[in-house]
């Protein structure tokens, strides 16, 4: 069975130890580290076995945003930063046992088994690819990029719809980085569709199998204060608080079930009543036509903020979305101001950039 089928090259485990000794014998880690941030993603996967195998630190970040980082922590692995959705990507490190504690769970509701190839389709600095291409050389499997291989697919949603239709052997999608959209879901409805939340700081919060709810992860503890969620948990960076505070709003059920509505600055205050942007962003994306969609709150004298949206149209008009919208909207929820957008701003994750979006809209 190989182990990385990438860049037209195929290795197998023996053909990846042997780089991997090569590697070490090759470069000298410097003093941070290595550094596998610019290196293509099977040279980037040798880098980081090379750099667990000699038990030193590997920078895994976007190279054109890298987060200033001055020291680190002595024990730490993997040099990665948050997505900076929000904002800059802010530095984190983390163990190699911070997630390879995580991957038996992780195996369990995923189904991933040796013989399985595994798509990434994302860079590795957006950490939740990191996870799913270690995870997979973990298990055995193969990481591949090419979706006609695949039996496993990581991806964001947007990415999900794109690549289904090119990956016929397809059984298992898991998605991460935002909750699954109604035309996402569509999409894949034919396979097993494996749901995960959590965050570059904390990693696996909670999981699911669609179309069961998100229950928290074994071992993993979280609690809601005015609304936003803290999870305590052993798979968290290093120098986290023993309670983090994520920043989503979310509910706890008694049994574990865990509800979460989205980033706590995307709440739009509409008049007193309370818009979650996520939500709307979800049953907008699940419009026919819509590729992409995004909203966030616009300061409106009387009501405090109203929705705008910013649409990534295919083949639909703004004005046809809006008609369908009504009908799938609260009015406080309805967008006020629609704009079409060429390209959805997003991070290297996937996720909506919402600092520059809120820059492109006003």
């Amino acid at each position: 069975m190989p182990a990385l089928d990438l860049d037209g090259t195929t290795l197998t485990y023996r053909d990846l130890d042997r780089a991997v000794d090569r590697w070490i014998e090759r470069y000298e880690p410097g003093a941070r580290g290595y550094d596998a941030s610019t290196l293509p993603l099977g040279e980037a996967l040798i880098c980081i076995c090379a750099a667990a195998r000699r038990g030193v630190p590997v920078a895994v970040e976007d190279p054109a945003a890298r987060p200033h980082r001055s020291v680190w922590p002595a024990t730490a692995f993997l040099l990665v930063a948050t997505s900076g959705s929000t904002g800059h990507p802010r530095p984190l490190a983390r163990t190699a046992a911070s997630w390879y504690d995580s991957f038996p769970a992780f195996t369990e509701i995923t189904g991933v088994r040796p013989r399985d190839r595994v798509l990434i389709t994302g860079p590795l600095h957006a950490t939740m690819h990191l996870f799913g291409a270690l995870h997979a050389l973990w298990c055995g499997a193969c990481v591949t990029d090419h979706p006609a291989r695949a039996t496993v697919v990581h991806a964001v949603p947007a990415i999900l719809r794109d690549v289904v239709p090119r990956a016929p052997r397809l059984r298992t999608a898991i998605v991460a980085g935002i909750a699954a959209d109604p035309g996402a879901l569509a999409a894949a409805r034919h396979l097993r569709v494996i749901e995960y939340y959590g965050s570059s700081e904390v990693s696996l919060v909670a999981t699911r199998q669609v179309p069961a709810p998100l229950r928290l992860l074994p071992g993993v503890r979280a609690r809601i204060r005015d609304g936003l969620l803290s999870v305590r948990s052993p798979y968290t960076v290093l120098g986290a608080p023993d309670w983090f505070d994520v920043g989503d709003l979310a509910e706890l059920g008694d049994d574990g079930e865990l509800r979460v509505h989205g980033r706590g600055e995307a709440v739009i205050n509409v008049g007193g009543t309370t818009v979650v942007a996520e939500d709307v962003e979800r049953v907008l994306g699940g419009i026919d036509g819509v590729a992409a969609a995004a909203v966030i709150g616009s300061p409106h004298a009387v009501f405090g903020e109203t929705v705008t949206a910013a649409v990534q149209l295919d083949g639909t008009g703004v004005e046809e979305v809006r008609r369908r919208a009504r009908d799938l909207l609260t009015r406080e929820a309805m967008p006020r101001r629609w704009v079409q957008v060429p390209e959805m701003p997003t991070t290297a994750a996937g996720k909506i950039a919402r600092g520059r979006l809120k820059d492109l809209l006003v």
